[in-house]
């Protein structure tokens, strides 16, 4: 089945973009970024930014860009049965070019990563862009417990934020 990335959330300010694979069907389905409720993004994205508070899906995108921060993923479309990255088939890249305030990019786990890095060699040259690789949120990752995949998320996070 072929399924389209949603609207970038990334504006003239963002320094700072986190970036998945492709969103679930769930997030699809609700056009809104980490809908699965058990994706642990913006849980850790509460905890790590202290805001006390859950944060409801309408002042998601505002948050996020009060501090800089935009959300988008590696592919447009691709052919994937399910919400699984593995399942990935014949994709399209989006095209980062246009985004020029970005300094640092975080992707949300490995696929994201790979497929960010073989599609935006020149991005990431352009303005000595730096990328990194953090463990997704997802649920279906389980190769590092909970604890560790949230000390990474938020040591990059916080460092990133600093600079």
């Amino acid at each position: 089945m072929q399924k389209k990335c949603l609207e970038p959330w990334i504006n003239d300010e963002t320094r700072i973009l986190i970036v998945g694979t492709m969103p679930g069907d769930e997030s699809i389905n609700k056009q809104m970024y980490y809908a699965n409720s058990r994706n642990r993004f913006w849980t850790y994205i509460q905890e790590i930014l202290n805001t006390g508070q859950t944060l409801e899906e309408n002042t998601r995108k505002q948050f996020l860009q009060s501090y800089h921060i935009g959300l988008w993923d590696s592919l447009s479309v691709c052919q994937r049965d399910g919400s699984l990255d593995s399942n990935i088939k014949n994709y399209e890249p989006n095209d980062f070019s246009k985004f020029q305030s970005v300094k640092y990019i975080l992707c949300n786990g490995k696929k994201a990563y790979k497929y960010f890095k073989e599609n935006n060699a020149q991005y990431l040259e352009d303005k000595n862009r730096e990328c990194f690789e953090l463990p997704s949120t997802s649920p279906a990752n389980a190769s590092i417990s909970e604890a560790e995949k949230f000390k990474k998320w938020k040591e990059k996070l916080l460092e990133v934020l600093e600079k």
